[in-house]
């Protein structure tokens, strides 16, 4: 109906029958070409189907992992929590509708206790993670400190000097690590004209403007990116810091990111199925945002880093990470709803009783780690409005709402 605003019962994909026959008709088509797959209500099927839109490299599992086991308490869709701001409670089904859940699984001492599936998302379906992908770049540029290859202290241009005529060139590998650069780029999801909006036509994810003359791979991307200001003073969100820590990766590996993924935390944890990255024109990976994976994968890196890596990830790199960043670099009036957290590793920090740290994503992307809970919750969702400040309202308090159900 025209005009009608899409809630998370009525933008469901299958209900709206996005790219369905054969062939689908013209008014059920997704198109790359239209930069459909970025659009709502389109990225409610789109997000579970990247590669029918993206070129994208293997991240090739083992073939050995086993799924966890299941004993599931259906009750704890009524657990009841109030939101941030609100005066209200509502239940943690309705807060899945609310944020435009695609895929939910919590992990309770190793056991799956709760599950739920929203569309055409299911257990085998490759979901795309966007920025939870820096999560698991910046625990390998942490691996590689604790093997001694890395040195924090260093300047990027020294380990990258095609990056000495950018502001990254200046800037230590602790200061891109944990995202306290001084670049002159913003990442304002809703100007075109912004950073964000040169880096993803770098990338490809959609495509370029007419007559487009700027970069078209993301390595060349990052060498344009100028400084402005005082490296080290402050927390700002910027994704291609997360590039260049895959480049440093690289580059020191010697291998591509995927094959590094594949070796270093795919196999060796056993993940059920491959995942796919997505990468630009000449094959860089989008490291900032491009790992598409099956839910409990997601789960399992998640379990992984609670348990101190599991004899894959060293726990002293677990422990570092886990360390998070300096809450003095926050920035209070960005994230209103954060009071107290910090940024570090490429890891979120809420530094709260429960030492709980996440890794986000636009869009509703999660994947939140309660040590003191034992409880890892991996969510994937395709809400309309990007920023995590859509969601974190409903989101944050949820997660606190389950770990003292599970606690009880």
């Amino acid at each position: 109906m025209a005009g009608e605003v899409l809630d998370g019962v009525t933008s469901d994909p299958v209900t709206m029958g996005w790219m369905v026959g054969a062939p689908p008709p013209p008014e059920k088509r997704i198109l790359a070409a239209r930069a459909d797959h970025m659009r709502f209500p389109m990225i409610r099927w789109s997000y579970s189907n990247m590669r029918s839109f993206v070129a994208s490299a293997n991240v090739a599992a083992g073939g050995t992992g086993t799924p966890y086991p299941r004993a599931l308490r259906p009750e704890l869709a009524e657990v009841r929590f109030t939101p941030i701001g609100a005066s209200e409670t509502m239940s943690i089904e309705e807060a899945l509708i609310r944020n435009f859940t695609d895929g939910i699984l919590v992990l309770h001492k190793g056991t799956v206790v709760f599950e739920r599936w929203f569309g055409v998302t299911g257990p085998l379906t490759r979901h795309i993670a966007f920025s939870v992908t820096k999560s698991f770049v910046g625990t390998l540029l942490e691996m590689l400190v604790g093997e001694g290859r890395v040195d924090l202290a260093a300047r990027v241009d020294e380990v990258i000097p095609e990056l000495a005529p950018s502001g990254f060139g200046s800037a230590t590998i602790a200061q891109v690590l944990h995202m306290t650069t001084a670049l002159d780029y913003s990442e304002d999801y809703t100007d075109p004209n912004s950073g964000i909006g040169a880096y993803s036509a770098a990338l490809g994810l959609t495509p370029r403007p007419a007559g487009y003359g700027g970069a078209r791979n993301l390595w060349d991307y990052l060498a344009t990116v100028p400084g402005a200001g005082v490296h080290g003073e402050k927390f700002t969100y910027r994704t291609p810091n997360t590039d260049v820590l895959a480049w440093i990766i690289t580059r020191i590996e010697g291998k591509p990111l995927p094959q590094i993924l594949s070796e270093r935390l795919w196999q060796p944890l056993g993940m059920l199925g491959d995942a796919d990255l997505i990468v630009d024109e000449i094959g860089t990976p989008f490291a900032g945002g491009g790992l598409n994976l099956r839910l409990e994968d997601l789960l399992r890196f998640g379990e992984a880093m609670r348990l101190g890596g599991l004899g894959v990830i060293p726990e002293a790199d677990v422990a570092r990470v886990r360390t998070g960043g300096n809450p003095a670099h926050f920035p209070k009036a960005t994230y209103p709803d954060l009071p107290g957290w910090s940024y570090g590793s490429q890891w979120w920090h809420a530094h709260d009783n429960h030492g709980c740290f996440t890794a986000r994503g636009i869009h509703g992307q999660t994947l939140w780690i309660d040590p003191v809970a034992e409880m890892v919750v991996a969510r994937f969702a395709s809400h309309p409005i990007a920023t995590s400040l859509a969601n974190d309202p409903h989101s944050v308090p949820a997660w606190g709402a389950l770990a003292q159900a599970l606690m009880a």
